[in-house]
């Protein structure tokens, strides 16, 4: 395969831009402002910036002056930074509030079948009973491996290992290798069975991660390791001409989705030069959707299981999005670190 070609400081300067158009965006204590945030702490980890890292401790230090919110399953994702700021600042409070947020998923969130963590969110009308929703593999699992692998905590560790099999039990599909969105336990089925850009890019992007955590002599490396091969060899067979995917993966005539193709094309770094062709275009690809103040654009609202294709066609795609952010972010810092800059 060719050798990906990119403008390095190119890529750097974009970076920047869309680290500081994130900042100009107000966030709550829940998963848009974890994923934004985990993305300007990946952005940190290549480039050392240390304005990122003072504004993302700014950002939690206001937050934190109002203690701890109610705790849920999407806002764990906030966790994320809170172990990059332990690491880096070596202060006690950020690891003990990521604790108490690992103990919350681990002894008082609600869960099905064998642990596997149901969906919620924060407000109250929200309520999905026994559901598992793809988005959970990213904001809890991968969260717990984290912070398991840091503490050297099995119990976190394991669990949050319980997540990725849990999720692949429900939600890839076995002839095409794609992640349904949703699964409902009730009803027994993936309620509309639609494979969301987004919802695979939470699958990629977060196994991905998982197998630079867990030693290969794991039997759950294997099982995690195949999971995404198999997921990632139907993905790029679905990658659209100008380097994007669409938001129903298999249906054409839905929009182009760019927090999702940012996703899948991050999780493709990890199998080296195997799918550079494909990576190659998506960094034309995403690049072109980064304005000069750096917005993420084309990037779908927060999206519920929909009731059919046409309700993900028709989700709005016209405003920033944390989410957007955050996965550009981890994609274009991926891309730097593939190459060892920093």
């Amino acid at each position: 395969m060719p050798k990906l070609v990119f403008d390095e400081s190119e890529v750097k300067e974009v970076l920047d831009r869309i680290v500081d158009r994130t900042f100009k965006m107000d966030f709550s204590w829940d998963w848009p402002g974890g994923v934004a945030f985990y993305g300007v702490t990946e952005a940190y980890e290549v480039t050392g910036d240390e304005t990122y890292i003072q504004s993302i401790k700014h950002w939690i230090d206001e937050e934190l002056e109002d203690g701890l919110p109610r705790l849920t399953v999407n806002a764990s994702s906030i966790g994320h930074i809170l172990l990059t700021l332990y690491k880096v600042t070596k202060e006690e409070r950020y690891l003990d509030v990521a604790t108490q947020m690992a103990d919350y998923l681990l002894h008082e969130a609600e869960r099905f079948d064998d642990d596997v963590l149901q969906h919620t969110v924060n407000g109250d009308k929200y309520d999905f009973p026994e559901q598992a929703w793809v988005d959970t593999m990213f904001m809890a699992g991968y969260f717990l491996l984290r912070i398991g692998k840091l503490l050297n905590r099995e119990d976190y560790f394991e669990f949050g290992l319980k997540q990725y099999h849990g999720h692949e039990k429900f939600l890839q599909n076995d002839e095409t290798d794609l992640y349904y969105h949703g699964w409902d336990n009730i009803s027994g089925n993936n309620m509309s069975s639609i494979f969301w850009a987004r919802g695979n890019s939470w699958a990629a992007i977060t196994m991905a991660r998982a197998l630079e955590l867990v030693e290969v002599q794991h039997p759950s490396y294997m099982v995690i390791d195949g999971s995404l091969r198999d997921q990632q060899s139907a993905l790029v067979r679905l990658q659209s001409e100008e380097g994007l995917w669409h938001t129903v993966l298999t249906d054409p005539t839905t929009p182009l989705e760019v927090s999702g193709s940012a996703g899948i094309a991050a999780s493709l770094l990890v199998r080296g030069k195997l799918y550079n062709k494909y990576i190659q275009k998506s960094i034309n690809g995403l690049l072109e959707r980064v304005k000069e103040d750096g917005s993420v654009m084309n990037v779908s609202a927060g999206t519920a299981v929909m009731n059919d294709a046409k309700g993900y066609k028709d989700v709005p795609d016209k405003r920033v999005q944390g989410w957007g952010q955050g996965l550009a972010l981890i994609f274009f810092a991926s891309l730097l670190k593939s190459r060892n800059i920093g």
